[in-house]
């Protein structure tokens, strides 16, 4: 009887875990790899991303990869923008820009790219105002910790 509890525990949170690992983001809780169909083709026009509520971003944190669910948009110049609120000191923002090659899954295709993070008022001014290609209506004033990075297919 010993033997199967002792079983129990160990193997109860092996699966718990591998399961979170191979099934997530998922809403706010992150994740760890990008499962889908992988893309084959450079990326040159991101519009379509404007067809999906959120993106999901896969970047190099060392030990394992750390995935998650963050708002996308594609701006009229078909540039792919990832957000960042409270921006600075995030796990996958740090990782991001020391390591800028990442997956990113938009709908079921996962696409190879690379990262760049936006810096300078006006220019981080000009990302927020784009966001209006995806989310009509969204006028209000930038946050201070609010950050955003560029997206390349590679």
């Amino acid at each position: 009887m010993k033997k199967l509890i002792l079983s129990l525990v160990v193997v109860i949170p092996v699966m718990a875990v591998s399961y979170w690992a191979w099934s997530c983001p998922c809403d706010q809780t992150p994740g760890v790899y990008l499962r889908g169909i992988q893309a084959t083709e450079k990326v040159t026009d991101w519009s379509f991303a404007n067809q999906v509520p959120l993106c999901q971003v896969q970047v190099d944190t060392g030990l394992l990869p750390h995935a998650l669910n963050l708002n996308c948009w594609s701006d009229s110049d078909g540039t792919l923008h990832l957000s960042c609120g409270n921006c600075d000191g995030k796990r996958w923002s740090t990782a991001a820009a020391a390591h800028p090659d990442a997956r990113v899954r938009v709908g079921q295709t996962v696409y190879p790219v690379t990262l760049t993070r936006v810096v300078g008022e006006e220019p981080l001014n000009r990302a927020w105002a784009s966001r209006a290609v995806k989310l009509p209506g969204s006028d209000e004033p930038r946050s201070a910790g609010w950050g955003v990075f560029r997206v390349a297919s590679r």
